[in-house]
């Protein structure tokens, strides 16, 4: 794409071939990471026009808009007992959920697996049938003398959370769009991914129906609005970032076929791969783009989520080791491994309250072998936190108003009143990372009326992924019981 282009042709030719002391390049890192209001303002103006291209032809959009077929939403009324496989970054869940309606709560148990990660580059049969084998063993051992027993001729229901980019035909149908995070299956393009995981539980001789194919914001818009009337909007800010919202039908011009019928819809935005001229793009995001898995893609998640931002503070703090021997005449080797620093590890430094900046000195020393750093460096290296952990934080608060302006949430309806809005949130980038949360709820502040942003309210999902995923099986299985 020509913006893809000008994005990193802004930055090639530009990096200073002189030495830099730290301090110059801590600050000449924050004056290119700076995300005024009106900056923002830009970026979900930007956001909206591509929300719009990507309804009306996917391709001509960097963000894909999917369609996800659930469009049936949940009242908060369902009951019953579901199960829910969510597949992941890096574990998959196994689910049994116990719906028992909005005001009684829900029971759940669970067990997770890590995925392996030669199954994450091999055959697509391959990692099915390792998650169907699991998914066996869990069910029968959870179904053994369980007090809830299905009706005669009742099947179990799943709802599968596939937190990848698919076009969905319908509900329970759908085929790869393409590998995110750290999987790489060539074999999986343009195959069903429900009518592979049947084949792979068929083989464990296992009856159930996988009702319900769904991305883990499709899940966390679901859960929301299971608890709440009023969500209109799920987003994950953890490992991988993305975004999901209740589209009014009439509003998608691509859609042909079996929803024309339908009020609402919610849509799978894909809003990890967005990318404008408005980003306050680096030479460190160039860089990191072009040595990623997969480059030119997914722009705006590698400046926000959790796989990315504690990769950026280490490279910066490499381009300090080389050119001012920050860390002493050699530079720690364990400095030049890429993604060495979590973001576990940049939340535990920025977040601790101390002056003398103690968990500095004790993450450096645990993860980098680096030791008995000076004060005044420890200071830099939290300012360095502090700056990409604003700028991821802020630029998710930019993109949650260009949902809003989409549905014309941020500001007064034409009747002049202001419309109670709720975003729900699942991940743990937000869940756990204190200041990042802080100020994405202080940009919101800044981008929008106060009015306005005292009716937004942003709720902590509780596990939209697995939850979510059974909330919108028992949705559609009981409405389809129902017509």
């Amino acid at each position: 794409m020509i913006e893809q282009h000008r994005l990193r042709t802004k930055f090639e030719g530009k990096v200073a071939s002189r030495r830099r002391d730290a301090m110059e390049i801590l600050k000449g890192f924050e004056e290119r990471c700076r995300t005024p209001a009106d900056k923002l303002k830009k970026v979900a103006e930007d956001l909206v026009a591509m929300m719009h291209r990507g309804l009306e032809d996917e391709d001509s959009s960097c963000v894909k808009m999917l369609v996800s077929y659930v469009n049936c939403l949940p009242t908060g009324d369902e009951v019953g007992l579901f199960y829910a496989l969510d597949l992941g970054g890096t574990n998959f869940r196994v689910m049994q959920v116990l719906l028992q309606g909005r005001n009684s709560g829900i029971k759940q148990k669970q067990r997770s697996y890590k995925v392996p990660s030669e199954l994450k580059v091999g055959k697509l049969h391959e990692l099915f049938d390792y998650m169907a084998e699991r998914v066996a063993a869990f069910i029968r051992e959870e179904e053994e003398g369980s007090d809830f027993h299905f009706l005669p001729g009742q099947k179990r229901e799943l709802g599968f959370t596939f937190s990848f980019p698919v076009h969905n035909k319908e509900i329970n149908s759908g085929t790869l769009v393409r590998w995110t995070k750290s999987y790489d299956m060539e074999d999986a393009m343009c195959k069903d991914v429900v009518e592979e995981l049947k084949k792979a539980l068929e083989k464990q001789g296992l009856e159930i129906n996988v009702t319900a194919l769904v991305n883990d914001t499709v899940g966390t818009v679901a859960e929301g609005r299971y608890y709440d009337k009023d969500c209109v909007a799920g987003v994950i800010l953890g490992t991988g970032t993305n975004a999901a919202y209740v589209e009014h039908v009439k509003q998608i011009q691509k859609l042909r076929g079996s929803l024309q019928n339908s009020e609402h819809v919610v849509i799978n935005m894909e809003w990890g791969n967005f990318q404008s001229l408005n980003l306050p793009f680096t030479e460190y995001d160039l860089k990191l783009d072009c040595q990623s898995l997969h480059p030119h893609e997914q722009i705006l998640e590698k400046m926000i989520s959790g796989e990315y931002l504690g990769e950026i503070v280490r490279r910066v703090l490499l381009k300090m080791a080389e050119e001012d021997s920050f860390f002493g005449e050699i530079v720690p080797p364990k400095l030049k491994q890429p993604y060495i620093l979590g973001t576990d590890v940049l939340s535990a430094m920025h977040d601790d309250p101390s002056s003398d900046h103690n968990m500095v000195d004790q993450k450096l020393s645990d993860v980098l072998e680096i030791h008995d750093l000076p004060l005044e460096k420890r200071i830099i290296i939290v300012k360095l936190c502090d700056i990409v952990t604003k700028r991821g934080a802020r630029l998710s608060a930019a993109a949650m108003l260009g949902i809003l302006k989409k549905l014309g949430r941020d500001r007064r309806g034409t009747d002049g009143k202001v419309e109670r809005t709720v975003i729900a949130i699942d991940g743990s980038l937000y869940g756990k990372y204190e200041l990042f949360r802080k100020y994405l709820k202080d940009a919101l502040g800044e981008l929008l009326d106060n009015e306005v942003f005292q009716m937004v309210s942003l709720q902590q999902a509780t596990d939209g992924s697995g939850i979510g995923a059974a909330i919108v099986a028992a949705t559609h299985s009981i409405n389809s019981l129902r017509s």
